[in-house]
């Protein structure tokens, strides 16, 4: 993409024009001591040092100025600061300015990260200067890519117009699309064509007949009736249920064949039948259906994950009906199954899914030389074991569908490494879905990712993400947030764009956000459960009682504590995990600063464990101290009451309802949001939303219109938009309705899982054949991973410790006896799986 450089302004003639401003701002970035200074850092300086308002108006209009403006990092070496610039999301430029004589140098994005990594004292020497480089790019460079900022997210869009341009270039081209349709079939069995029509000459034929044929006879004629004369004609079952189905379809491909067309062609694959069962892969965590939220590294992705089966299946169970076939489809949401459960159901192989018919969990257990792991291990520490685990779960797969799947979408960074081998292993279509990439959410995790090692295993982590995303066929995410942020932050795909980790290896060009594997498929909310405090007739009054014990008891319990003296007054609410990203306890802290808000409003909470002794996780426990210190310095007795974390959903539901009826409004303060599924189910409840600008909040709310977005950096800020929002709500009630009405049209616009199962699906069909008809398998990217997936990943891999498990000899074997031998696991099996050759 050819476009002029930031640093080719007049930044270095404004340096000289505002000598003084320019010295003054560099000189306080210099004299805070701080080596990496962000955004708001910049900002806070500019604000501190420029206090006349005309000098900053002419500053700001500077090419100075704009350096500042678009600047997301600085780092900080006198008496060098070096700037990483971001003039749109997904374009970067580098540059550094010498501070003693106002000099300005641009910077390759290798020279940048290499200055970058002199801030880290203990990076060991290189091998003769040189240092490991990846590079994505050359892989990507005759690709077909996105080119507008705004346009990043609708790949599939861009993908169709921009291949069908290049492949349909007459009605003659259509042949790779006869191809994809003759290719079809389920269980052996063809469908869509059979035999009797062996070209494409013959296709237009037999359809010109089929259509004919159709034409005489009622729109609602089922398949039946007429099936076996368009068998005769060479058209298997798959086409439609009814004759006007299978007449749209018909006309759809003709269509086609006569004048190639993106749009008609989306809409001809979006019905074809070629997805019947899914593997959604979610390996750590105690993944189960009761009992489990609450317990570590169990929470949102779980219920997103059971929310989205049952919206896939039923999506799938329609397309089929729609398409005249006769197959049972099936989902396996398969994970890690642990012997010592907890009291839940994750030491079973098979489950259920509640609410579906053909949805089941499938789980198997980590195992290794030491034989099966017995317990739940953190998130961060299972990477020893997924190379194993995904060589069993691949055999289990195929035994329990009795073949390969048609789709493979991973969850999180370890399910998506998992979906990567086994995609590769089985040659089948994979969707990456991160929910949360931990390096946006640790400041510092990447140049300092040695002081993290030893918790995280971040070398493993961001190394496991790089691998998935560049494998991936087609990758979804909640929000363009979640990819290339706002014109103020980056998103959680672009940080990958150039990174490094000194002593590791240094990242130029990671992932491409411009590329057209990216699509924004939003997720909802349970609406059985979450649905509008309006709703008088499907109230849950009966919950009100237990409802009002959390909310107003005053005797302090293990499930509460503090208390509301007036609780008659709105409540100010929010519910999160009790971690320094979901900023908890920066809420209370801005609440408890401002005298008016604490007039206005109750502050309630729903968070983490009460007493420091019932937690298990390390930051939690430092966050329960903190929040204990603010109750007591800032005297919050009779206005604030925290209870800990709720794990029914159904009383959930009813709680924002009930926070609702007080004329109160909830709040997510979470310094960033990967997409916010607390702020649908409150928006989709009628409560009116605060929620972050940094990440998925930003893009779901309207700010005024349908909720508020806040800054979590300026607690201020926050709480008077809080204070002005209650007040006019006092002054004009109706302005209450007014944003709680904006917000449920929001959600039925764009977040219901409706639209994410039709979404998810179409997409499916739509990478799908274009991987069959085209180069879009990218096989040398695909190459360069697996070295650096053999020659770098395992070997980091290594450093991990494992967990303790009886070195003893034990046999994990199938209930149903599918597979034609059993998994052993012995103290001389070396765990190494076929996989493990391939990828």
């Amino acid at each position: 993409m050819n476009r002029s450089s930031i640093f080719e302004e007049d930044i270095a003639e404004s340096l000289q024009t505002h000598r003084n401003g320019c010295l003054s701002i560099l000189a306080r970035c210099v004299n805070l001591g701080e080596k990496i200074l962000q955004r708001h850092d910049l900002k806070t300086v500019f604000e501190n040092v420029i206090i006349d308002p005309y000098e900053r108006i002419d500053l700001l209009k500077s090419g100075f100025g704009h350096l500042l403006k678009y600047t997301q990092e600085a780092i900080v070496i006198p008496p060098w600061v070096a700037f990483a610039v971001r003039p749109k999301p997904g374009i970067w430029d580098y540059g550094r300015i010498n501070v003693d004589e106002l000099t300005l140098q641009q910077l390759s994005v290798a020279e940048y990260l290499k200055f970058k990594e002199t801030l880290v004292d203990d990076v060991p020497e290189s091998n003769n200067g040189y240092v490991l480089e990846l590079d994505f790019e050359p892989f990507n460079s005759s690709f077909p890519r996105l080119t507008i900022p705004s346009s990043i997210g609708n790949g599939v869009e861009f993908l169709n117009r921009h291949l069908s341009s290049r492949l349909f270039r007459d009605s003659e081209s259509m042949q790779p699309l006869f191809e994809f349709l003759q290719m079809l079939k389920h269980d052996g069995q063809k469908i869509m064509l059979n035999d009797r029509i062996p070209s494409l000459q013959k296709l237009r034929g037999a359809l010109s007949k089929v259509e004919e044929h159709l034409n005489r006879l009622p729109s609602d004629t089922p398949y039946q009736d007429f099936g076996l004369r368009l068998q005769e004609l060479g058209l298997e079952r798959g086409w439609g249920d009814t004759a006007e189905r299978v007449l749209q379809m018909v006309r759809l491909l003709l269509d086609l064949l006569q004048a190639p067309d993106p749009d008609i062609l989306e809409s001809f694959l979006a019905k074809i039948p070629m997805v019947f069962n899914v593997v959604i892969m979610s390996p750590h965590g105690y993944f189960g259906q009761a009992n489990v939220l609450g317990l570590p590294d169990t929470g949102g992705q779980i219920v997103y994950i059971l929310d989205q089966v049952r919206a896939l299946e039923n999506e799938i169970l329609i397309s089929i009906k729609n398409q005249g076939l006769n197959i049972i489809p099936q989902i396996l949401v398969v994970t890690r199954l642990i012997p010592e459960a907890k009291g839940t159901t994750c030491n079973q192989r098979i489950e259920k899914i509640i609410g579906t018919n053909h949805s089941r969990i499938l789980r198997v257990p980590f195992r290794s030389e030491k034989g099966i792991l017995q317990q739940w291990i953190s998130r961060f520490d299972v990477w020893p074991y997924l190379e194993v685990f995904a060589e069993d779960a691949s055999n289990e797969i195929c035994a329990e569908l009795r073949g390969s799947p048609d789709l493979i979408i991973g969850n999180y960074s370890d399910g998506n490494l998992v979906a990567s081998l086994i995609a590769h292993k089985l040659g089948i279509t994979q969707c990456t879905i991160a929910h949360a990439l931990e390096k946006t959410k640790y400041p510092g995790s990447d140049i300092y990712w040695k002081k993290f090692e030893e918790k995280y295993h971040f070398s493993c982590q961001f190394t496991a993400d790089l691998i998935a995303m560049n494998h991936a066929d087609f990758i979804i995410t909640s929000t363009y947030q979640e990819i290339a942020g706002s014109m103020d932050t980056v998103g959680q795909y672009e940080s990958h764009i150039a990174f490094t980790m000194p002593g590791l290896y240094r990242v130029v060009n990671g992932i491409d956000v411009f590329d057209p594997k990216f699509n924004i498929v939003s997720p909802g909310a349970d609406m059985s459960i979450y649905f509008p405090y309006t709703e008088a007739s499907k109230r849950l009054t009966g919950l009100h009682e237990s409802i009002e014990e959390l909310l107003f008891n005053p005797e302090p319990t293990d499930q509460h504590t503090g208390y509301l003296s007036e609780p008659k007054k709105p409540i100010i609410f929010s519910m999160a995990r009790l971690d320094r990203v979901k900023n908890i306890t920066g809420l209370v802290e801005w609440f408890a600063r401002n005298p008016r808000l604490r007039e206005l409003v109750n502050l309630v909470i729903v968070a983490g464990e009460i007493n420091v002794e019932n937690s298990k996780d390390r930051e939690e426990m430092a966050e329960i101290d903190k929040m204990h210190k603010l109750i007591k310095e800032y005297n919050l007795q009779g206005q604030f009451r925290w209870v800990r974390m709720q794990t029914n959903r159904v009383r959930n539901g009813e709680l924002y309802r009930y926070i609702a009826d007080t004329k109160g409004a909830f709040v997510q303060p979470a310094v960033y949001e990967a997409f916010g599924l607390t702020v649908v189910e409150a928006m989709t409840c009628g409560l009116p939303t605060f929620a972050t600008h940094n990440g998925g909040p930003a893009e779901i709310i309207v700010d005024g219109m349908s909720g508020f977005h806040i800054d979590p950096y300026r607690g201020d800020e926050c709480t008077k938009k809080l204070v002005n929002f209650f007040e006019k709500c006092i002054e004009d009630p109706s302005y209450w309705t007014k944003i709680s009405e904006g917000g449920l049209r929001r959600i039925y616009e764009k977040y219901t899982w409706k639209i994410y199962a039709e979404r998810l699906m179409t997409l499916t069909r739509v990478y799908g054949f274009w991987k069959f008809v085209s180069k879009l398998g990218r096989r040398e990217c695909r190459r360069y991973i697996e070295m650096f997936y053999t020659l770098k990943y395992r070997d980091l891999v290594k450093t991990v410790p494992e967990a303790d498990a009886p070195k003893v000899k034990s046999t994990y074997s199938h209930s149903n006896g599918a597979l034609s031998s059993d998994i052993k696991v012995q103290e001389e099996d070396d765990s190494k799986g076929t996989i493990s050759s391939d990828l």
